[in-house]
């Protein structure tokens, strides 16, 4: 999977990692930024969703796009498709910029729209990455746990860096006897939860 990456994503990765690394140097307002997973919890990331069973693979917080290619990589080697929600029109244009230039537009669809209200919709759900404001994170869980296949892997970011701020959800999805659910240090923190 990583072995087969193309030249266009490599080369489309590589300018993301730059532009938010000079971001985060230059103190641009975390509002502008692109807000992105650093590429060890993408090389993660991809490993899990490719091994997630059958189903729809999903990520809430979509932002530039680059942990979406992590999960594209993923869904070419399912034979699958990833959706992906952003509510900033001005990081969804960035994203399908992104798909294009990285030549993955087949393998992603996104939806500029509040994930919160339209998860109820995605059934059989094998695979979801959350990334987005970390108020929303236990409604966003709540909302797609129902959905979520046994065996299915629901994923969140900033589990370490965000710990204070996410201690009640963490606390919450730690005593959820419908998940087995890890915080494993890679990059941020992964929060990784498997449904029994």
């Amino acid at each position: 999977m990583f072995h087969d990456m193309s030249h266009a994503m490599r080369e489309r990765m590589a300018y993301m990692e730059k532009v938010d690394a000079r971001d985060r140097l230059d103190g641009t307002p975390i509002a502008a930024r692109l807000r992105q997973i650093p590429p060890e919890t993408g090389k993660f990331l991809a490993l899990l969703a490719a091994s997630a069973p059958s189903g729809a693979v999903l990520e809430i917080g979509t932002s530039g796009g680059y942990s979406s290619l992590w999960l594209a990589l993923a869904c070419r080697q399912r034979g699958d498709h990833l959706t992906t929600f952003e509510t900033s029109l001005s990081k969804v244009e960035l994203a399908q910029e992104t798909f294009r230039l990285a030549g993955v537009q087949d393998l992603v669809h996104i939806i500029h729209g509040d994930a919160v209200q339209l998860l109820p919709r995605y059934q059989q759900v094998a695979f979801c990455f959350l990334d987005t404001e970390k108020g929303l994170f236990r409604l966003c869980y709540d909302r797609v746990l129902p959905n979520l296949l046994c065996g299915g892997l629901f994923c969140a970011d900033n589990a370490i860096s965000h710990e204070e701020a996410l201690e009640p959800f963490l606390e919450y999805v730690a005593s959820d006897s419908q998940v087995d659910s890890l915080v494993v240090p890679v990059g941020k923190g992964v929060l990784v939860c498997r449904k029994a």
